[in-house]
């Protein structure tokens, strides 16, 4: 099957690039409500699963009895900018379970936001863990194992008990089996896993209503995207669009990027869930995409969220000198109602 084009390039009056990609939809009982293109083929989430990869952090017990809020829960599912903020939430987080970040096995790199990189690269010699965008995320995983008498050494390993607990929390919820099989490595060193992208769109739904999941696990999920709703900024970032689109509807949309063209959504109100891949792993392309399948979502809900949401799916390119020389639009299948 062809995946149909989704996303538009202009300069001047002609399209001049073009991206092909998947769109899915479901509802929390498993009916389809939108798929565009091969939905059930396999994908690598990446980071747009982090709030599943959080779940065992919540489940056992470990982040109340660190006294873990809203922030701290966000940056356990973000891919963060590795802005000031972010790094010592993070550190702080470890510093609970008597751990720093000679303990976190992500590796490092400069901050995501340029003017933040620049004056890091001034003021140090080299970038630290802690500004690693998974930061959190690993910081989470120490947290688990420390809590849970696990010992923390090698928890990025295939199998290591951190890893099997997610493993086992990911295939439970996505309904797939999941081993070496379907395994790559991420850019953090922890196991990525291949799902069909339509169970990841049900499993979002499932995630953001509660429903067909065991109490304990159903109110994990639910404390997890409302932190992170609340707090979008400890999500991602300045001038991210998982931090934007959680601000333009406060507590309505719940969105996380993943590496390679994915994204994953869910509007709790709607009882929905959304997975989508940019063929070509570009990042506007999936970006456009996600704002533009929400927009068409809350188009009879809620028009005015919808117009919003448009916009974010439409930007003008300009050139250096700062002349609009075109844009970058959801293609017409995508914006068809």
């Amino acid at each position: 099957m062809h995946n149909p084009v989704l996303v538009e390039i202009t300069r001047g009056d002609l399209v001049e690039s073009r991206h092909t990609g998947r769109v899915v939809v479901f509802d929390a009982d498993g009916a389809t409500v939108l798929a565009l293109g091969a939905v059930d083929e396999p994908v690598f989430p990446r980071s747009a699963i982090k709030v599943l990869q959080a779940l065992p952090l919540v489940e056992s017990g470990a982040a109340e009895a660190y006294g873990f809020g809203q922030r701290e829960l966000a940056l356990s599912c973000a891919s963060h900018s590795g802005e000031p903020e972010h790094a010592e939430l993070a550190a702080a987080m470890l510093a609970k379970a008597g751990l720093d970040e000679a303990a976190l096995g992500c590796g490092s790199h400069w901050s995501l936001e340029p003017r933040v990189m620049r004056a890091q690269a001034r003021a140090h010699a080299h970038p630290t863990p802690l500004l690693n965008n998974c930061s959190g995320k690993h910081a989470g995983f120490l947290c688990f194992a420390c809590h849970s008498g696990i010992a923390h050494a090698g928890y990025v390993d295939y199998d290591h008990p951190v890893q099997q607990h997610i493993r086992d929390a990911m295939a439970e919820l996505t309904s797939t089996p999941l081993g070496h099989d379907v395994c790559g490595t991420d850019g953090c060193n922890i196991p990525t896993y291949a799902v069909p992208l339509d169970r990841l769109a049900h499993t979002y739904a499932r995630l953001a209503t509660g429903t067909g999941l065991a109490a304990e696990r159903a109110r994990a999920a639910r404390t997890l995207i409302e932190a992170s709703m609340a707090e979008p900024f400890f999500v991602a970032g300045t001038r991210r669009m998982c931090t934007t689109l959680m601000q333009l509807a406060p507590g309505r949309i719940y969105a996380k990027t993943g590496a390679e063209g994915v994204y994953c959504a869910a509007i709790p109100e709607l009882g929905l869930g959304i997975a989508l891949k940019a063929d070509d792993g570009a990042t506007r392309a999936a970006e456009i995409m996600v704002a533009a399948t929400l927009a068409r979502l809350f188009d009879a809900a809620d028009r005015d969220l919808a117009a919003k949401l448009d916009k974010l799916a439409q930007r003008t390119l300009k050139n250096w000198n700062g002349t609009i020389v075109g844009e970058e639009r959801p293609a017409d299948e995508l914006r068809a109602g």
